[in-house]
């Protein structure tokens, strides 16, 4: 293995600051990626890493991405849950890298719900 050099570690720092800021703090929206073994085996480690893709390519300040564990539906996963501030969070099953991407475009930047991937709308809250 390489040495590393004080550039290396200036980067590494770098991307984990922004990975942080991602899944930290207040925000307009907050999207939990579901990451039980049952979310993990189905594919949500992809699913997680398409939406901070979406959050980082774009560059914004107002969204948080985080994680959370077993939903209890385990047959509906990958699964994913966006809540909006003042809005009913909406629990979307079955996903894709692509769907994940379609939903934050309609949803989480255009405001409306995914009806397509969305199995419900209500229920808990955490933000």
């Amino acid at each position: 293995m390489p040495k590393l050099k004080l550039e290396d570690l200036a980067e590494v720092r770098e991307k984990a600051r922004k990975s942080m800021s991602l899944r930290e703090g207040a925000a307009r929206v907050k999207m939990t990626v579901h990451m039980g073994t049952c979310g993990i085996a189905a594919g949500s480690r992809k699913i997680l890493e398409a939406a901070l893709q979406e959050v980082e390519g774009r560059d914004l300040r107002d969204v948080m991405v985080t994680t959370s564990g077993c939903a209890g539906l385990c047959s509906r996963e990958p699964m994913a849950t966006v809540e909006v501030v003042g809005e009913a969070p909406v629990k979307y099953v079955d996903l894709t890298e692509g769907k994940i991407k379609e939903i934050f475009t309609e949803h989480v930047l255009g405001g409306k719900i995914a009806q397509q991937y969305a199995l419900a709308i209500g229920s808990e809250r955490t933000y």
